[in-house]
């Protein structure tokens, strides 16, 4: 678990930089609550934070307010540290947000263990996003996961001028899969097929299931070109793939098309408007005859599959 110190007293933090490591935590400093926000918006933001109350350019309290009214998905479990320890300081701590309260000096293997109540808090937390944001089957974002990241990264590329695509692919003739193997059957080539997807995508991508047979793929720094390539590659993955049916009954090959699209870093795109360009590209993948790559960013037909139309 990560856990971030905000401690503008040098002697303290080097203290409880000696200890934390020793207790098998991911630990980062920062001096006050000013660099301690910024460093929090980043996408690698600490679980934990144990923060000093009082502190120059922003305090502990002011950082925990700030941070109770961000809009992230992963809970921030907060511990004030301060000397003020009378009922009325504990009340307005606990009212700006923070979730626990430790008084100055305190013993260590008594934070040692607030910790531990904290790291609980958000392993429960984490597991509960998981459960309600996993499609059941194929345990890969469902879609209003997906939806809600690829927002994120949106914003993320607009606010760093970064590139970000987006693939949209659907498995061609999936009706006949269920029709003549029957459903069993056919939830097994979609656990399958997703699975391809998670093994292939880099730790940064990050794939949903959008509805039925329907999958997207989020792919941070790729541009229109390189999009292209990673979706061909990923046809022809599925394209050459024996997919074992249910109790050895044999196996099938699939064939799928994919859709994809880069976002317009000079426009206000969002989310919808980025999707509906690569579903359109699908659209025209399942009509020149299925199983291969089309982009929403050209017109020039590319990349063309050889399964039967």
């Amino acid at each position: 678990m990560k856990i971030m110190i905000v401690e503008d007293d040098p002697i303290s933090r080097r203290l409880l930089e000696n200890v934390m490591p020793k207790w098998g935590y991911d630990v980062q400093f920062a001096k006050d609550g000013r660099e301690a926000w910024e460093r929090i918006q980043e996408h690698s933001a600490p679980n934990l934070i144990i923060s000093d109350w009082m502190m120059p350019k922003m305090d502990g309290l002011e950082l925990c307010r700030k941070i109770r009214l961000m809009k992230r998905s992963g809970y921030i479990y907060f511990i004030i540290l301060t000397s003020k320890g009378s009922k009325e300081d504990v009340v307005k701590g606990l009212d700006a947000g923070a979730d626990d309260f430790l008084v100055k000096p305190f013993d260590y293997e008594e934070l040692k263990y607030r910790i531990k109540i904290g790291k609980r808090i958000v392993d429960l937390e984490q597991r509960i996003m998981t459960l309600a944001n996993t499609d059941a089957l194929t345990n890969v974002l469902n879609r209003r996961a997906f939806m809600e990241r690829m927002s994120q990264e949106i914003q993320r590329a607009f606010r760093e001028k970064t590139d970000l695509s987006l693939l949209i692919t659907d498995i061609d003739h999936f009706k006949n899969v269920n029709d003549v193997y029957g459903h069993q059957s056919g939830d097994a080539v979609l656990i399958m097929f997703a699975n391809q997807f998670k093994l292939f995508s880099r730790p940064y991508d990050f794939v949903g299931r959008y509805g039925g047979e329907e999958f997207v793929v989020g792919i941070p720094g790729a541009d229109s070109i390189e999009v292209k390539g990673i979706a061909e590659r990923m046809r022809k993955r599925v394209e050459n793939m024996d997919m074992l049916l249910p109790n050895g009954s044999g196996s099938i090959r699939i064939t799928a098309s994919f859709g994809a699209a880069c976002l317009q870093l000079n426009s206000d795109e969002d989310v919808d408007s980025l999707i509906r360009r690569a579903d359109e590209a699908l659209y025209i993948a399942k009509k020149e005859g299925r199983n291969c790559v089309r982009s929403a960013d050209e017109k020039i037909l590319q990349f063309r599959g050889t399964a039967e139309k």
